[in-house]
């Protein structure tokens, strides 16, 4: 069983994400969660399945989303340069990373031929150490695809060397377990999330395994501090989130919520409850190991 987790640049329209939702479930794959966010304009679909249902389930996404999710109007504020922006494939029961990675690779072949979206392979199904880190990859965002694609050190994996018209670029890869993980702050200024969110990410010298960005909610009149805790053994949600709400106090602001986007393993709980964390939903209904289904071989 590998787990797959396309993030979409589409957060607002339900119509959309029900149908991007249902062709996956079409080819097979099982979903297991969605989670949209407005401000972001973008959305979470967490699915498993074995390798021959996922390839099809992600295919199929890929060309619903190409005609349902036009990049030259899409905004949020999450940074973006897909309509699905990122496809990682993550190692389940029987799976290893090198079987994700070959999926990995012969999804990313046939979106760049099949469907003439161009790919970028990243983390474990990386073609060199540049192109690991997603961010690298996501820099200049869809608007500075055209340029991009045109140097020789960002020439697509597979695909043209020029964006799709609606679909942009598509990253795909394999990796470890990343926890989303975003924290609500009671102010309305944006400032105070970024320095936040610098303060705390591994690249300033912060937390180990945390990348993080500071975020506007337009339409709560609030900010939050967005986090990928890519090393839970490092840094699980409890430490994430104390060290947020320490941060935050040193600026006079308070902790309103937090939300986890997806799922996450049990070891990226420790101690941690839906209480201490202040979580908009039930800890125990976004644990992967509460969902995950029993698939026939």
């Amino acid at each position: 069983m590998i787990e797959c987790v396309p993030n979409v640049s589409e957060g607002r329209d339900a119509a959309v994400l029900d149908e991007l939702a249902d062709v996956v479930a079409s080819a097979g794959c099982r979903v297991l969660d969605l989670h949209a966010d407005p401000d972001h304009n973008r959305s979470v679909l967490t699915f498993v399945g074995h390798e021959d249902a996922l390839y099809e389930g992600v295919l199929a996404l890929a060309r619903a989303a190409a005609t349902r999710i036009d990049l030259r109007a899409q905004r949020g504020v999450h940074p973006r340069m897909g309509a699905v922006d990122v496809v990682p494939f993550v190692p389940l029961e029987g799976a290893t990373m090198s079987d994700c990675v070959g999926l990995a690779r012969r999804v990313g072949r046939a979106l760049g031929e099949g469907l003439e979206i161009p790919v970028y392979l990243y983390e474990a199904a990386a073609t060199s150490e540049a192109r690991r880190n997603l961010a690298a990859l996501r820099r200049g965002q869809f608007e500075g695809l055209e340029a991009k694609l045109l140097l020789p050190e960002w020439a697509p994996d597979y695909g043209p060397r020029r964006p799709h018209p609606t679909a942009g670029v598509t990253a795909v890869g394999a990796r470890r377990f990343l926890v989303a993980y975003n924290v609500i702050l009671g102010t309305d200024d944006p400032a105070i999330a970024r320095r936040i969110a610098g303060a705390i990410r591994e690249a300033g010298g912060g937390m180990a395994g945390v990348k993080a960005l500071g975020l506007a909610l337009t339409s709560r009149g609030l900010v939050q501090v967005s986090m990928n805790l890519t090393d839970v053994q490092a840094t699980d949600l409890l430490a994430a989130y104390e060290r947020v709400e320490r941060e935050a106090a040193s600026h006079s602001v308070s902790v309103i919520e937090s939300e986890i986007v997806g799922l996450v393993p049990r070891a990226a709980v420790g101690s941690a409850t839906t209480e201490a964390l202040r979580l908009s939903r039930d800890l125990e209904d976004v644990v992967l190991e509460n969902c995950l289904p029993s698939l026939p071989r």
